[in-house]
């Protein structure tokens, strides 16, 4: 019987955040493709540090499910260094993007070049995966789902390293065995009550009706659950989320400042760190650009907090909203005052901005290792029933 792993990947509109095995190894990736139209130079590169690959993706991928084939891209942080990188456009479905399969594909061959999981025979890898992740509630709605599932299944996905420090030459042949494509809104519900083991942690969490805003990069889905499940009629996903505002930044900051930042990921963070938030460097010199994040993130907050107003309207009977994914994060100060100044909604957040960014590749983790387990146990019992028949 052929080995396979268990792969959580969040495809984020700003990062990939995966798990594999048994949450023994975890992949942060920009979410930032290149594709490399010159030869790469490779002076020093087998002597770089092994974290250091992760800056250093470059890959030729080989796959029926994309558009785009046998194409060379520069993936995550080293995509951020050319010209001609790319980050998910608003309007766009996640879907139907070669991105977001690049991104999938070079998450999964980088776990099975690094974790020993699959043996490898002349520098090939094949590797097997049983895949959860998710689409956002509005693709899901629209049955594109179906058809992201079917382009992964029954297809060799293959991943070749090229100027990649430790790994280049290597190829990895992607197969899966299973693939569940989760609502993200009930991802997030499933993360709120239960722990890694899948034990219930919220018990109080479970009857009540609650509302689940996720505000991502292109997208914002609330889901509204109700009896342990999204309530599909109620649930609404709206085509807006926080990249269009983070470009906005991007693009005063270098007007004003004359400053270029490499990704959206800079801007997130110079929002959200613990110091000298909202300053940047200029010339050497630490300089506030308050001014600009205000009044472009309150604008955003406030169209948020319009689409929680109507949700909430049309089910009046919640009794908390909670507010998750990297969006959230972002706007988080800004809902809160708004909140405080309007409706007073009973509203939470999660603290910890790792909890938030993470929630997405946790849940799937926890749902596809229930799937697994499940399975497992449903073979030994029929293995069970016929060795009995046997008898």
């Amino acid at each position: 019987m052929t080995k396979t792993r268990i792969a959580a990947v969040d495809v984020g509109n700003d990062a990939l955040k995966a798990n594999f095995g048994k949450m023994e190894h975890e992949v942060y990736i920009p979410n930032v493709v290149a594709q490399d139209f010159e030869d790469r130079p490779v002076i020093g590169i087998e002597e770089l540090d092994k974290k250091e690959v992760l800056d250093n993706i470059h890959i030729r991928v080989h796959s029926p499910a994309l558009e785009e084939n046998n194409v060379i891209y520069r993936v995550g942080n080293l995509a951020t260094k050319t010209n001609n990188s790319t980050e998910l456009d608003p309007g766009s479905s996640k879907a139907e993007e070669d991105q977001t399969l690049i991104m999938l594909f070079a998450s999964l061959a980088l776990d099975a070049v690094e974790n020993g999981a699959f043996s490898m025979k002349n520098k090939v890898i094949d590797a097997n995966y049983t895949l959860g992740t998710g689409l956002p509630l509005r693709e899901v709605k629209e049955g594109k789902d179906v058809g992201y599932r079917s382009q992964l299944l029954g297809s060799v996905h293959q991943v070749e390293f090229l100027v990649t420090p430790h790994h280049q030459g290597k190829k990895v042949n992607i197969k899966f065995d299973e693939v569940k494509v989760y609502p993200e809104g009930f991802a997030a519900y499933v993360n709120l009550i239960m722990d890694n083991d899948l034990k219930v942690i919220n018990k109080d969490l479970i009857d009540k009706q609650i509302l689940i805003q996720d505000i991502g990069g292109l997208s914002t889905d609330i889901a509204v659950i109700r009896n342990r499940n999204v309530d599909d009629d109620k649930a609404q996903g709206f085509n807006l989320g926080v990249s269009e505002s983070l470009e906005q930044i991007r693009e005063e900051i270098r007007t004003k400042h004359g400053v270029e930042l490499d990704s959206r990921r800079d801007v997130v963070d110079i929002i959200t760190r613990k110091n000298d938030r909202h300053h940047i460097m200029v010339k050497g010199s630490r300089t506030s650009v308050h001014d600009i994040t205000d009044h472009i993130l309150l604008e955003l907050a406030k169209k948020e907090y319009r689409f929680l107003r109507n949700v909430w309207a049309k089910n009046s009977q919640s009794e908390i909203c909670y507010f998750v994914g990297g969006g959230s994060a972002v706007l988080k100060d800004y809902l809160k005052a708004l909140n405080n100044k309007l409706d007073g909604f009973n509203i939470d957040f999660f603290e910890d901005e790792q909890e938030s960014i993470w929630m997405m590749a946790n849940a799937y983790y926890k749902l596809i290792t229930d799937f697994v387990n499940k399975n497992a146990k449903q073979e030994k019992e029929e293995k069970e029933a016929v060795k009995a028949k046997a008898k």
